[in-house]
């Protein structure tokens, strides 16, 4: 079988590729602006069946309790996209404008063979807890906690690394004995429609277990938080829309994840090997075009050597110009659309209009009369209350900010509204984990430590999230308690 589509894909429905109601949308090559083919756009109507057939799977079938052959499912999963890794390769380049170096991690080859990490949860997880014998109001009484499905999981997606999070939605959620609708970003449909295709195909998945919308029409996804047959709705995007999605779950009372935005901290210590902290600082905001909730946004180094870093910076980030993501050695490609990268040029502006200074980059490159791509771009000058510094740019854009100490780094770091990651660099034990410590993040890395792995939760504090994702945490998301006693 080839997953390549030569016009468009397909929704998985109850276990059927069915076409979108509303007909087909555009696919827009992001580094050439062409369209490549189309998707299918489904419709609320698409999605009020996606959901029954969801709904029905899980109160009708044995799916929730047979662990075995949930994991059976999900290495069958794993293994059938392995053998179309080439194809999906190709069309995640094509599709995200993902570089082509990243597909062999987190952009797609990482994200299916975590597929089994979750299998082998299924099947090791102690699903019962026995408390042993007390005597609640005098009556001996054997205790158990039972840990069960929670039920019916909406999965939302974002563009930026479809696979991974489209992974790690509905990897954790089948393999707790939920049954699924996942509806992915109108911008790269084609990586979750083209899953659907292997599902429905080369696997056992049982009908309704997983219902795969995509759809033009964000408003199709908004009806996973307000729909009363759906008990979790998982999602990743912006802390504005999370906080729509938030108020929409409240009428239903319904369980919520969300791993919203970020603006992290890189912090350098006065004692870090200040070459190795620049350039890695550099590379990190580059990557993908700086398309990462995660990455490390706002660099604070010691004000006696902000001269240096910031020429070190340069340096780093003159090396790693925006290119063609199909080629192995770019590492920053282009951002996913051209409304992103007048988003990205207007924060530029507002960088200039409050005073700060364009050390590198700033604009579109002036070799690339197509594709939305944007320089890697460096400001200096500013405070951490400036906008830039503040709020979420979602491109290769790092401020460099002066700090004057340990704490005032710490002060700094935690002087945002988000709490999604972090780093810091430095030699002495004791004043790294001071900063760890102090700063209120969901993750952080030490001396370019990368923390990222099916088994590390991953999610934020404040305005980043509630919830975690991967690892035995995210997968407890899409589980309920049940406390069970019987007579001693």
């Amino acid at each position: 079988m080839a997953l390549r589509p030569e016009t468009s894909s397909e929704l998985l429905i109850d276990g059927k590729l069915v076409p979108g109601s509303g007909g087909t949308f555009a696919i827009i090559n992001p580094a050439t602006e062409e369209v490549i083919g189309h998707a299918a756009d489904g419709t609320t109507g698409d999605m009020e069946a996606a959901i029954g057939a969801a709904r029905t799977a899980f109160d009708t079938t044995s799916w929730s309790r047979d662990h075995s052959f949930r994991a059976h499912c999900l290495r069958q999963l794993r293994d059938a996209l392995q053998g179309h890794i080439e194809e999906l390769r190709e069309i995640t380049i094509a599709e995200v404008g993902a570089p082509a170096f990243l597909t062999s991690g987190p952009q797609l080859e990482g994200p299916i063979a975590d597929l089994g990490y979750f299998a082998d949860l299924a099947e090791s997880y102690e699903w019962e807890t026995d408390l042993g014998r007390a005597k609640p109001m005098g009556i001996k009484t054997n205790r158990t906690v039972q840990r069960e499905a929670a039920g019916v999981v909406g999965a939302i997606t974002p563009w930026n690394f479809p696979h991974q999070i489209n992974f790690a939605k509905i990897g954790p959620a089948l393999a707790a004995g939920c049954t699924v609708v996942l509806k992915p970003a109108p911008d790269t449909p084609w990586c979750a429609a083209l899953v659907g295709k292997v599902i429905a195909e080369e696997t056992d998945f049982p009908p309704g277990v997983i219902n795969i919308v995509t759809s033009s029409d964000h408003s199709v996804g908004a009806l996973l938080s307000s729909d009363a047959r759906v008990d979790v709705v998982s999602f990743t995007g912006s802390t504005a829309t999370g906080k729509k999605v938030m108020i929409a779950a409240a009428e239903t009372l319904k369980r919520v994840f969300l791993e919203l935005g970020g603006k992290s901290a890189y912090i350098v210590l006065d004692d870090a090997d200040l070459g190795s902290a620049c350039s890695m600082a550099a590379f990190s905001v580059v990557t993908h075009a700086g398309q990462g909730c995660a990455l490390t946004t706002r660099m604070l180094v010691p004000r006696e050597k902000y001269s240096e870093a910031i020429e070190l910076v340069k340096a780093g980030m003159a090396g790693l110009p925006a290119g063609d993501p199909a080629n192995p050695g770019t590492i920053c490609g282009p951002v996913i659309s051209a409304g992103q990268r007048e988003r990205i040029e207007g924060y530029l502006q507002l960088a200039r209009d409050e005073g700060g200074t364009i050390e590198i980059g700033g604009g579109r490159p002036a070799d690339k009369d197509k594709g939305y791509f944007i320089e890697p771009t460096l400001i200096s000058g500013l405070e951490n209350s400036a906008r830039v510094a503040q709020e979420e740019i979602f491109g290769p854009v790092l401020v460099i900010i002066p700090h004057d100490g340990d704490d005032d780094a710490i002060a700094i770091a935690n002087d945002s509204p988000y709490g999604l990651s972090g780093a810091v660099w430095g030699t002495d034990p004791d004043r790294i984990k001071k900063v760890v410590d102090g700063v209120r993040t969901g993750t952080m890395g030490i001396n370019g430590g990368i923390w990222y792995s099916a088994d590390v939760p991953f999610g934020g504090y404040k305005q980043s999230g509630i919830g975690r994702e991967m690892g035995v945490a995210g997968f407890e998301e899409y589980l309920e308690i049940k406390a069970v006693a019987t007579p001693a």
